[in-house]
């Protein structure tokens, strides 16, 4: 009977020891415990991009990163998976002539990018997300990925792109109000955001700009130029954030959070990324020898 007492008892006292959970954010582990975090994740983790930049008059300049950062830790919480610190080293020419962007070259944004995926390479992972938050690293990121691909690597690079729900939109809009297709600091990202940093939000200030499109490049048909952006929205607001809400905010976050966490465990099972990495470049070092 003592003998059980005693187990008892010490089961007890290790009990809270035996419960610690190992942080999921990068920032808190200590070196020990990286090494278990590496393994717990099955050496997979997210980088949340984003950038400092305008929110039209009433979101802080790092929305993007709020959020991007938002949807990883929450599904960290649900999945575990090491979630790297904001990270603002991104694409943001297109809004330099307002206060408050930082502005990096474009050489160095992708050195500093190509340097942390080898980093924490280096340091075990083997399998990285990218969680962006920020639309205008859209074609960035979009080349920077398939450039993964001329020398080996020995990591997998995989980009979370969350697909819209009609339903989810359906009852965002009838909460907001919102008819505007673009947006950048309107109703939807202002909701994400009263969401997620309530007290960092300024709706009363949303209607003290314009989010309205100029079109100043209406009649240039078939026609690109990266001063798009700029001739439609100088003000970089695009939208209406002054019905913007919480509660739809939540079914926003809701949804992208949901499907990020199918996605990281979709990402840690995954051999077929990896095992064609290593096939393709096998095959480029010699492109003779490739079967036709």
């Amino acid at each position: 009977m003592k003998n059980v007492l005693l187990l008892v008892l010490f089961i007890f006292m290790i009990s809270p020891l035996l419960g610690q959970d190992i942080p999921y954010r990068l920032e808190e582990l200590t070196g020990p415990d990286f090494i278990k975090a590496v393994e717990k994740s099955e050496k997979t983790c997210i980088i949340p991009i984003g950038v400092f930049e305008k929110h039209g008059p009433h979101l802080p300049l790092g929305t993007d990163l709020y959020l991007a950062r938002e949807y990883s830790l929450r599904a960290a919480k649900e999945e575990y998976i090491v979630v790297f610190p904001w990270y603002y080293f991104s694409q943001i020419n297109e809004a330099r002539q307002q206060p408050g962007t930082i502005t990096y070259s474009p050489k160095l944004i992708w050195q500093m990018l190509q340097e942390t995926l080898d980093e924490l390479n280096r340091n075990g992972f083997e399998k990285i997300i990218l969680v962006n938050g920020h639309g205008g690293n859209n074609a960035f990121l979009e080349y920077f990925g398939m450039t993964q691909l001329s020398e080996p690597r020995n990591y997998s690079l995989y980009w979370f792109k969350p697909k819209a729900s009609d339903e989810v939109n359906k009852k965002v809009e009838e909460l907001t109000m919102d008819d505007y297709y673009i947006q950048h600091a309107g109703n939807n990202e202002s909701s994400a955001m009263a969401a997620a940093q309530p007290d960092k939000v300024h709706l009363e200030r949303a209607d003290e700009q314009s989010g309205a499109d100029l079109q100043r490049m209406k009649n240039l048909k078939y026609a690109y130029s990266g001063i798009w952006w700029y001739a439609s929205f100088p003000n970089h607001y695009a939208g209406d954030g002054s019905e913007a809400n919480a509660e739809a905010g939540e079914l926003i976050i809701s949804h992208t959070v949901s499907q990020l966490v199918e996605m990281i465990k979709l990402v840690k099972a995954d051999t077929v990324v990896p095992d064609l990495q290593q096939q393709f470049y096998k095959d480029a070092e010699n492109p003779l020898k490739t079967k036709q």
